[in-house]
């Protein structure tokens, strides 16, 4: 027994190894995400890049932003001698152009809204030393703001000397991402800008939700007419006109519920099924439609005209229908249900085989009997048709002069065609135009794809996709069917939604693609031609996973039954699910389907949307999923190698993240804070040893707080530094050329300090943590504009705080708003603070200025106007707080539902900042007392709002929220 468990151990360790490797490998490749600094996915620039040439095929920069990189780079080199460029200029050139590195994000630590973000690039330990030993001392060129080194070189002088603090500084502890480690991982490279595929070939998408609650949304066209406003229909018999910007117009554009067929069974396949606007709809201003309706207790097919109203562009003229064809149905199911126009300009219509099973109907069935409409493709022209008859029949329509045949049919053999889409072609040569696609559902084997062709017999009943269903029929020589150029069978769905062939300009990976769904399955799949051999290549395509879709607005999650798909005017792709299909449920959405592996170059697919003129209200689009970049983790923390003891343990309120939402890619001016009034900053725990894809463990936050020193006048750093440091040589002889006039220049300088901070620690805040309250004070206090800030309190000395400090016993007296230190003071003081804790890593800290909060009466002693607002803070802070409004005699929080950095722009506008640093969600920054009322919900601005009642939001006191998700921000 022991020595067959010894064999068996032999035989099992190195399988279960071998597992847990591939299993570690998968999720480290899960890890990869290609990201630019402005939160989008990497491009290939319209024009070669110039100086960063490496990216001149796929990375983050167009050419204006080389040439940025370019002017930036040449302005250093200018204060280096020969030896200096020939030593030096390929680290700065590489440091500089990591801005367009299709990593950037990652390099930058900007992947996660919720961090800071660093100031200089990410390096690997073994280059960072190299850095050190020849040109350690261009740091502070590197981070010059207005092309002075001199402002910076005592300042960075501390750590150019000590090579751990240096690198400490700028080494990004992940290997694999490091730079220049990230350009010669061969993983990362290999299809660094295709589509992402998992490793069962499965490609990666991601989705963004356009619009919600709609009742079985089953089409969405587009005018075509430069408004890129689209109108979506619901089964019950609505058509909805949506504008460009996601609003909907409160008019229906058409409203059949009165003559529509249809019922709340789950399932049902009538009722408004199709609707389409002719092609010169500007000019003729004619809609079509495809409906389900009883006449007389019989169950028909109706193909109606209407004509837009003479004053309204948004509005058919209900009384102008005019019935172009009725088709008896014989069962409820198999209606079919499309309209479209081609390119020929002809009217092209798609009617199910008439229902029931196998199509029982006659000798070899409807699909295959060309004297009746059922089961056929058909094609009419519609022009013309004001003074005569409906529609007329095209001249070369193919059984136009065969007996007994209906002269409307184009194609036959057709069981249930559901959606069908004209290919527009490629954008460049143009291949592929005016192709025909559709999907055919099938009886109980097989679903299919079709590719419509005039004259084509599509074999059912006699065939069910490649298989014979109707073994007589299928054995007739005279069948001449044409096969599909794709079949699957009911284990991967039981009923095909066609789709289209992706002709758009933002994803340009999906080129070419064929994305269509099963209703049943709720299955994504595409398919890609081989040009060469005319065969279709087959690819699932699923979500991708929560790194993946880490983009803004994306989510990676959808309602099972896919209805139908669509495209808008610029030939993005979307489809149109439902989570319960039934015509009454408002449980449809509209999705939009997005590429997070390439986007266009900026500017490529820019649109001016046609103004549009509305009568009625707009309906304002709220999304109700998850964004991705949102979501909380639900992986075990992995622990970070340094961690902190809190000073003071505060039992935690709420477990819920901390949400930051961090502004575009800051400048260097974002540094700059005034001296004499500088706030406590937030920072994030950093972690050290693997990218970031699961959140550090809670750390209980604390309150930095400041003692109050005299302002002296000490000498700086430069000078302290040549008194106590012997003079070094500099290898490559350019240190004397860049650094001497600095030296004597700022030697001179006498600098009036900030009051230096005697009890000092950084802010605690782990990201998608457990949010704990800053400080816990007995109750919190509300600072108004007018008044005075309590005393700070204390914590102990932090353990890296080398500076002594100046001892006075007077209180913390708080300064006049303007009085400010020299700009050149201001910088290096804040930039030394910084640099004394390089261990801290390098990142970008805000600037906090400007006023506090509002109080209920303004300066002059009026009550304040609806929409006043303030910042509630437990720490007696002025830029940061709890959102509070004031409306109707009372003040009120807002809920953090859709609040964005936007909104709070608005907010710290009202109180007299900037701009906002940070939104902080989830009641980070405090929740209100269950007696104040919760006043709005759902705020969404654009940022150039007066107040947030200007904003599109919820009524007041319409919420759907707790305090517990009240909104803060930071000020600045």
């Amino acid at each position: 027994m022991t020595l067959q468990t010894c064999n068996l151990q032999h035989v099992l360790v190195p399988h279960l190894l071998l597992l847990v490797l591939l299993l570690l490998l998968q999720a480290w490749r899960g890890c990869c995400h290609p990201q630019c600094l402005d939160y989008k996915p990497p491009f290939e620039p319209r024009q070669p890049l110039a100086f960063c040439k490496q990216y001149s095929k796929f990375g983050c920069c167009d050419l204006g932003k080389d040439e940025e990189i370019s002017v930036k780079f040449y302005t250093i080199m200018d204060n280096f001698d020969h030896s200096g460029y020939t030593a030096c200029a390929h680290y700065i050139r590489s440091i500089l152009c990591q801005e367009c590195s299709p990593y950037a994000a990652h390099l930058y630590d900007a992947e996660d809204a919720n961090t800071p973000m660093r100031m200089l690039p990410g390096l690997c330990g073994d280059y960072c030393s190299d850095y050190w030993h020849l040109c350690r001392y261009t740091l502070s060129l590197l981070l010059e703001d207005s092309g002075s080194p001199q402002q910076f070189a005592n300042l960075t002088a501390t750590i150019e000397e000590d090579q751990k603090k240096f690198c400490n500084f700028l080494e990004l502890k992940d290997k694999q991402y490091c730079y220049p480690n990230v350009l010669t991982n061969a993983e990362l490279n290999a299809n660094l800008g295709l589509v992402r595929e998992d490793p069962k070939g499965c490609l990666e998408l991601c989705l963004q939700e356009v619009a919600n609650g709609l009742r079985n949304p089953v089409a969405m066209i587009h005018a075509n007419d430069g408004t890129h406003r689209f109108f979506v229909a619901e089964q019950l018999g609505y058509v909805w006109v949506y504008l460009a910007n996601g609003s909907r117009i409160d008019r229906p554009f058409l409203n059949l519920t009165q003559a529509v067929l249809t019922s709340p069974w789950a399932g049902d396949e009538r009722g408004f099924l199709c609707i389409a606007l002719h092609p010169r709809f500007t000019t003729v201003r004619k809609a079509y439609v495809y409906y389900s309706v009883s006449v007389k207790k019989e169950e028909r097919i109706r193909i109606s005209e209407f004509t837009l109203q003479t004053h309204n562009d948004n509005q058919l003229d209900h009384s102008s229908e005019r019935t172009i064809l009725e088709v008896r149905e014989p069962a409820s199911n198999h209606n079919g249900g499309q309209l479209l126009f081609g390119h020929d300009g002809y009217l092209y219509i798609f009617i199910g085989d008439g229902g029931r099973a196998g199509d029982p109907f006659g000798k070899f069935g409807n699909s295959q009997n060309k004297s009746t409409l059922l089961g056929k493709v058909l094609r009419i022209d519609v022009d013309d048709n004001d003074d005569g008859a409906p529609y007329s029949i095209p001249s070369d329509n193919p059984f136009l002069r065969e007996k007994d045949a209906r002269s409307e049919i184009y194609a036959y053999g057709v069981r249930n065609m559901w959606r069908c889409s004209i290919d527009r072609g490629d954008p460049t040569t143009g291949r592929g135009e005016g192709r025909m696609f559709c999907g055919d559902v099938g009886q109980n084997k097989y679903e299919e794809v079709d590719l419509i062709v005039k004259g084509g017999n599509y074999g059912w009943r006699a065939k069910e996709g490649f298989s014979c269903y109707d073994r007589k029929l299928c054995q007739n020589s005279s069948l001449d069917d044409i096969l599909p150029i794709f079949a699957y069978p009911h284990k991967l769905g039981k009923s095909v939604t066609g789709g289209y062939i992706y002709r758009g300009c933002q994803m340009p990976n999906l080129n070419g693609l064929y994305i269509f769904g099963d209703f049943m399955s709720g299955r994504l799949m595409s398919l890609k031609e081989n040009v060469s051999s005319g065969e279709w290549q087959y690819n699932e395509i699923c979500m991708g996973r929560d790194q993946t879709c880490r983009f803004t607005k994306l989510i990676n999650s959808y309602f099972k039954y896919i209805i139908s798909f669509a495209e808008d005017e610029a030939g993005e792709l979307y489809f149109l699910a439902t989570g319960a299909p039934s015509a009454t449920a408002r449980a449809g959405v509209i999705y939009k389907i997005v590429d997070p592996s390439r986007r266009a170059a900026p500017g490529k697919c820019s649109i001016k949307p046609s103004p549009v003129k509305i009568k009625g209200k707009l309906i304002h689009f709220y999304p109700k999923e998850e964004f991705v970049i949102n979501k909380k983790p639900t992986t075990t923390p992995i622990p970070t190698t340094t961690t902190r003891k809190p000073t003071r343990k505060t039992p935690p309120r709420r477990k819920s993240p901390i949400i930051i939402i961090k502004p575009p890619f800051p400048t260097r001016k974002t540094l700059r804070t005034t001296a004499t009034t500088r706030k406590p900053i937030l920072q994030t725990t950093r972690k050290t040893t693997m990218r970031k894809t699961s959140p550090p463990p809670p750390t209980t936050p604390t309150l930095k707080a400041a003692a109050t020193i005299k302002t002296t006048t000490v000498p700086t750093r430069v000078q302290m530094t040549m008194a106590t440091t012997p003079a070094t040589t500099s290898p490559t002889g350019y240190r004397t050329t860049v650094l001497t006039a600095a030296f004597s220049r700022i030697a001179q300088i006498p600098i009036s300090t900030l009051p230096t901070r005697r009890h000092w620690r950084p802010l605690q805040y782990p990201h998608f943590t457990t949010s704990q309250p800053l400080t816990s004070p007995p109750s919190p206090q509300t600072t108004s504009l007018y008044s005075e800030p309590p005393e700070a309190l204390t914590t102990p000395q932090a353990p890296h705080w080398s500076q002594k400090p100046t001892a006075s016993g007077s209180k913390l007296q708080r300064p006049p708003i303007n009085t400010t230190l020299p700009k050149l003071q201001e910088d290096m003081l804040f930039l030394r603070e910084k640099l004394e804790s390089a261990g801290e890593g390098n990142q970008v800290y805000k600037r906090h200025r400007g006023r506090g909060r509002g109080a209920k009466r303004g300066r002059d002693g009026r009550r304040l106007r609806g929409g006043s607002v303030r910042l509630v803070s437990v720490d007696g802070l002025s830029d940061r707080g709890r959102v509070e409004i004031f409306l109707r005699g009372e003040w009120g929080t807002v809920c953090d539902d859709l609040f964005t950095s936007k909104a709070g722009t608005v907010v710290c506008r009202q109180l007299g900042f900037t701009t906002v640093l940070a939104v902080m969600k989830r009641a980070a920054l405090g929740e209100a007392d269950s007696r104040v009322r919760i006043l709005l919900d759902d705020v969404e601005c654009e940022g150039g709002e007066r107040s947030l009642l200007e904003c599109k939001r919820s009524k007041v006191g319409k919420h759907n929220c707790s305090h517990g998700e009240d909104v803060g921000v930071i000020c600045g």
